[in-house]
């Protein structure tokens, strides 16, 4: 690059999960966009609130990204610590395409607020499937001694409640990806500008959103048939002692009864 050559473009973005939900209601500022909110911070910053609890900023310095997530103190339900984030480069690019290079920035033809819009988007969902495949790791990491001691007793010691928190939690994961999140949906701008397909298409790639979904579905599958598995052998097995009192008390009864007949007939 000669010194007379402009440098390109360059912006700085950052996702962060910091709660369960956000309002993005009644805000105040210079926003750009409802769906999902985009609010304009400083000259060339944007901030994008998405429901789902994550904030993306792009090209916002240090001090105004934490000024920002003050703002949104009072908007958050269920706030998490520390955060889950996800970063990225976004840089203006000269091809005529809009390429992701592997561990590379983020190429966009222009930082229009619709590609960046697409952007946090990607980044967005990512970060999301990030915390939930930790959380799903966590839960096979409780789900191992269930299966050493059934594989290696043949029963477990571990109470029907303790399989059903799993079960929820598990739950909670898919309601969050599935639901709220909408992995496999495409961001609401691409209604209007559905030439940025290819660019999102090609962010769906770089963060394999479509694959990352998959496998946690797969894996939400199997913590739910183990539970309900472990579960049934629980109840099972409550059910046999259950029969067992049932038999003893039946036979009290029948002792019972016959003490008493030779205690009649005695007298």
């Amino acid at each position: 690059m000669s010194a007379d050559t402009p440098p390109v473009p360059q912006l700085a973005a950052r996702a962060l999960q910091i709660a369960d939900r956000i309002n993005t209601a009644g805000f105040e500022g210079q926003v750009l966009s409802a769906t999902p909110l985009a609010v304009r911070i400083g000259e060339t910053g944007i901030a994008v609130v998405f429901r789902y609890g994550v904030v993306v900023f792009v090209g916002l310095s240090v001090a105004e990204e934490i000024n920002f997530l003050d703002q949104l103190s009072a908007r958050l339900f269920g706030p998490i610590a520390p955060h889950e984030e996800e970063t990225a480069k976004v840089q203006v690019a000269r091809e005529s395409e809009e390429p992701i290079p592997v561990g590379g920035p983020i190429l966009v033809k222009e930082l229009s607020i619709e590609r960046l819009l697409i952007v946090a988007d990607a980044l967005a969902k990512s970060v999301v499937l990030g915390r939930s495949e930790r959380e799903i790791a966590n839960v096979f990491d409780t789900i191992e001694p269930f299966a050493r001691e059934l594989a290696s007793l043949g029963r477990t010691s571990r109470s029907r409640v303790a399989m059903v928190k799993l079960l929820g939690a598990a739950l909670l994961v898919q309601h969050r990806v599935s639901g709220r999140v909408a992995v496999g949906e495409k961001p609401d701008v691409l209604w209007d500008r559905p030439d940025l397909e290819r660019l999102y298409a090609r962010l769906e790639d770089e963060y394999e959103l479509k694959e990352r979904e998959e496998t946690l579905n797969r894996k939400l599958a199997v913590i739910s048939e183990t539970a309900t598995a472990v579960a049934d052998i629980i109840d099972t097995k409550r059910s046999l002692r259950l029969e067992i009192i049932v038999v003893i008390l039946i036979a009290c009864e029948i002792v019972l009864g016959f003490y008493e007949i030779f205690a009649r007939g005695g007298h």
